[in-house]
């Protein structure tokens, strides 16, 4: 490189100086490939006395105030390193972002376009944007990780899948494959397998091939055929490096034309489709797809909810009253985060879903979809926390030297429900009906750390997979309790009517119930 353009670097020193960055940090930015290596060379000017000097182009200051914005949004490093991945480092190794899939067989760049170029990037870093969702008015949806449209704009109904999706309320039926195999969309594009050929590109990596004839229920040999050929031959994997870009065309039944640009955002929820037609100017648009975190609390505040098969697990602390009396704040607090801290791993390893909950204890939802078995996941999951927490409660007893034990008395139940987010400072999800209410009523029954749940939910498995599973009832005979396997009961019957709790469970009492102990 010219001695001109060095001499138009910058040290390292003016950049912590300027930045306000710490030395470690910078080092940390250089590691992770967030800014260039230094050019290190002998100095000139008032810097003379030093032996060697690393330069970095002036171009790691607007680099660095994009980290910063980044990091106000929320977003992670991980998830910033992969955002600016391919983001050009340097005014001289630019390279684009977006990729074009030209023909089945290979990916060819791009011609670099100023949206691709680092002054871009300056703009996008400025929050002032003003755009939001609403604002797109060309189509645009957003499909998760089961490949089920979540979020769609009434121009992605009309232009791209011909139906309302909206006042679908089954979220099977809301596959978005399913909706490509419809004969709406058939009637309406001709050139339908090309557009499931890019749909298929969009999520390839995220979607096995063994993995295709699980996408709905109910879907055909011949679709899935159809599918492993276009998954063999047909597509290529699209990059996940936050943003791709491709040259779209649908072809209608009038041999008319639409031509978009689309763009596929890529998000841990899921991916966010946006077709903007071709040749049109919507600079704003594009800096409001860069917004990554923004974009995606906007769909995740916006999502539709589902009628949706699903369980529920609630799970309450027994005695939590009690054991806050006889503790210091300090060391309650201690316990409950120490408590969140142990379970929280088991939730995550069953695919659970966080509800709110009121109080100490907590709500999961796991919810049906292909390839798992949310049923299993649930009683799995339950049993899992019943062992953590008998060994965490034997953690605080030898710490304490008390004589408590630490119980979590579990409730599960199985239903289909309207399943939702709501958008208060956080977003949260939530199902409605009988099915969370029964689960909540069960945690309140359950004692000593048992695991309860509903005659409906165990009719649901298979034959096979409910010999696995240890159930029963536990009945008092000749002063001495025994336990009958594959027997349930109604919650009335289990309760001594001079049982104080005997008119507390008066709205569930008929309700056939087993208690869980085990599963091979």
């Amino acid at each position: 490189m010219p001695k001109s353009v060095y001499e138009n670097w910058v040290t390292s020193k003016e950049i912590l100086l300027k930045t306000s960055i710490s030395r470690a940090t910078l080092n940390n930015y250089i590691k992770a490939g967030i800014i260039p290596k230094p050019v290190v060379k002998k100095p000139t000017g008032t810097q003379k006395k030093i032996k060697r000097i690393g330069y970095f182009p002036k171009t790691v200051f607007e680099r660095i105030k994009i980290v910063k914005s980044l990091k106000r949004e929320g977003n992670s490093m991980n998830e910033i390193e992969k955002t600016l991945k391919d983001m050009p480092l340097t005014d001289d190794s630019v390279e684009p972002i977006y990729r074009r899939h030209t023909d089945q067989n290979s990916i060819k760049k791009d011609k670099i376009s100023e949206l691709e170029r680092p002054n871009v990037f300056n703009r996008i870093s400025d929050e002032v944007l003003k755009v939001t969702l609403k604002d797109i008015n060309f189509p645009a949806y957003l499909i998760n990780r089961n490949f089920e449209v979540e979020w769609v704009n009434s121009e992605a109904e009309d232009r791209i899948f011909k139906q309302d999706i909206r006042i679908i309320d089954e979220s099977e039926s809301r596959n978005v494959f399913k909706l490509l195999f419809s004969w709406e969309f058939h009637n309406y594009v001709l050139n339908w397998k090309e557009i499931m050929a890019f749909h298929l590109t969009s999520i390839k990596s995220i979607l096995p091939k063994n993995r295709i004839s699980e996408l709905y229920e109910g879907i055909s040999e011949g679709t899935i055929s159809l599918l492993e050929k276009i998954y063999d031959s047909h597509t290529i994997p699209a990059g996940k490096n936050f943003i791709n870009k491709n040259h779209i065309k649908f072809v209608k039944q009038d041999e008319s034309v639409e031509e978009y640009e689309a763009y596929t955002l890529f998000f841990r929820e899921g991916t966010f489709f946006v077709y903007m037609p071709a040749n049109s100017d919507n600079e704003e648009i594009k800096e409001f797809l860069f917004k990554r975190q923004r974009v995606i609390n906007e769909l995740l505040g916006q999502r539709m909810p589902s009628m949706v098969s699903l369980c529920v697990l609630v799970a309450d602390i027994q005695d939590s009253v009690k054991i806050s009396a006889e503790l210091p704040p300090s060391e309650y607090f201690e316990l409950i985060n120490q408590f969140w801290k142990t379970l929280r791993g088991s939730f995550e390893k069953y695919q659970g879903v966080h509800g709110k909950r009121a109080g100490d204890g907590f709500l999961y939802y796991f919810i049906k979809k292909p390839g798992s078995n949310y049923i299993l996941n649930a009683i799995n999951c339950a049993l899992e926390l019943r062992k953590k927490m008998a060994e965490f409660s034997n953690k605080w007893k030898m710490r304490k030297k008390w004589l408590n034990d630490l119980h979590l008395n579990i409730g599960i139940n199985e239903g289909k429900e309207f399943f939702g987010s709501i958008r208060t400072s956080v977003i949260e999800y939530t199902a409605l009906g009988d099915t969370i209410n029964h689960a909540g009523r069960l945690s309140d029954f359950a004692r000593f750390g048992s695991i309860w749940t509903t005659k409906n939910l165990l009719n649901k498995l298979s034959s096979e997979e409910l010999n696995n599973i240890h159930f029963g009832i536990r009945r008092k005979e000749h002063d001495r309790e025994i336990f009958i396997k594959n027997t349930y009961s109604r919650i009335m019957d289990l309760l001594d009517p001079a049982d104080k709790r005997h008119s507390k469970f008066m709205d569930i009492a008929t309700l056939p119930v087993a208690e869980i102990t085990n599963i091979v």
